[in-house]
């Protein structure tokens, strides 16, 4: 799903980090496009932001910029709901005949929209773009089925470390170096500040409980042949598992509140100051710097097993993508660059905090913007992504993995049987999806 990185957080973009539609197209029986036009009027979807004007008005420079360059072609641009993107892009790819010839998605829904038959392979415009050889390697994942391209990366978005400085100084303590370091200074400061969560977790965060997963080396899905398999029952798994669900307890965050807090929740215990440490993303920090905690908050990135290591981080985020339906796929290539080119990425940094999806474009940002500095490091210290199978959108809503957590800090299952049960259905998932 859709991670929005930015200063200006609208709580709508927020549901999306790493978001995944919770409901996909049908196989159409043909979503071909019939010829390929140089001319005309192209029609392009892009997410509606709560403060949406300043996209809007980089996007219409980009515009500007292409149709000054394509002669007789004209751009035409509706911003959609978040909320009804899902049966808005499943009725785009029933009907290709009002079809857009262009979308912005939600980077975990990649896997879907091919296999629904909806994305163009841009493999070969995006192996000649000169451009895309800076993209990132995870935001590169991102829009890779198998060894085919399916759009490009718009932006990335991660999530990091945020801790109450004013705690830490008057308790003479310094931000964890690593995992077991962060789950004791959390308890630390439940013990010497009843009325504060050490860490701010949640049994319905997913995003926020997977960097304890893989800093234990273990995977959501091992992938063989075209096949996944569930890995969330590995004895690495558990470990990170375990560690992940030890926060959850009247001597951190108790299990009757955190248990059903997802993401927002989390980081809005933060912001107004309920917590001294929450993981939270690049994307959140608008919502704390307007958060009681302002002045008296600093981020590092989310330590990992060993000392001073950097756990491994969902990289979320959105990508644009040419319709398979398109009439005018040659141009919708060179709009797509255009809108996901360095330059647009470096002005929607500018205007929306919108992390780029370039290795030298996000350099740039952190130099500009000293509170980007962790997120860049946790990028670069190695990002991970979710199974590119179809089967993860059924998997996410389903809720396969925060029922998982919840039966476990609930004490309703112990880590094995609850783990062995979240396989069997992602399992299931796999399966299904073929």
């Amino acid at each position: 799903m859709k991670l929005s990185a930015r200063i200006a957080v609208p709580a709508a973009a927020l549901v999306l980090a790493g978001l995944t539609a919770t409901a996909c197209a049908p196989q159409t029986s043909d979503t071909s496009a019939k010829g390929d036009e140089k001319s005309g009027t192209l029609r392009v979807w892009l997410f509606q932001e709560v403060g949406n004007k300043p996209k809007e008005k980089v996007v219409d420079a980009a515009v500007a910029d292409f149709e000054k360059a394509h002669k007789g072609a004209k751009v035409e641009v509706e911003y959609i709901p978040v909320d009804t993107r899902a049966q808005r892009v499943k009725a785009a790819f029933n009907d290709p005949k009002s079809a857009p010839d262009l979308i912005e998605y939600g980077n975990s829904d990649t896997a879907g929209y091919v296999k629904d038959g909806g994305l163009a392979d841009v493999t070969e415009e995006f192996g000649a773009w000169d451009e895309a050889k800076d993209t990132d390697p995870t935001a590169k994942q991102s829009v890779t089925v198998g060894d085919k391209v399916y759009g490009a990366p718009f932006f990335v978005g991660v999530r990091a470390l945020y801790y109450r400085t004013d705690v830490f100084e008057d308790l003479g303590i310094e931000a964890p170096k690593s995992q077991a370091e962060l789950i004791s200074t959390a308890k630390k400061i439940r013990k010497a500040k009843p009325d504060l969560y050490g860490l701010a977790v949640g049994g319905a965060y997913t995003y926020g409980a997977l960097p304890f997963i893989w800093a234990n080396g273990g995977e959501l899905a091992g992938e063989s042949g075209g096949t996944y398999k569930s890995g969330i029952n590995s004895e690495k798994s558990r470990k990170g598992i375990e560690a992940y669900t030890s926060l959850f307890g009247d001597d951190n965050c108790p299990a009757a509140k955190c248990a059903s807090m997802g993401g927002n929740a989390t980081v809005t215990a933060f912001a107004s100051g309920k917590a001294a440490m929450a993981i939270g993303g690049d994307f959140s920090h608008a919502a704390v710097e307007a958060g009681a905690v302002k002045g008296k908050y600093a981020v590092v990135p989310l330590p990992g097993i060993a000392e001073g290591s950097i756990a491994p981080a969902f990289a979320g985020g959105n990508n644009l993508g040419v319709l398979k339906s398109s009439s005018h796929r040659t141009l919708a290539v060179e709009l797509m660059k255009s809108l996901s080119g360095k330059k647009t990425q470096a002005q929607m940094f500018d205007a929306m905090g919108f992390l780029p999806t370039y290795t030298d474009v996000l350099d740039n940002a952190a130099k500009k913007e000293p509170f980007v500095a962790p997120f860049v490091r946790t990028l670069g210290a190695g990002a991970k992504f979710v199974p590119t199978s179809p089967a993860w959108g059924q998997i996410d809503a389903s809720l396969v993995l925060p029922t998982m957590f919840q039966e476990i800090v609930s004490g309703r299952k112990d880590v094995d049987r609850a783990s062995d049960d979240a396989a069997k259905k992602m399992n299931t998932a796999f399966t299904d999806a073929g």
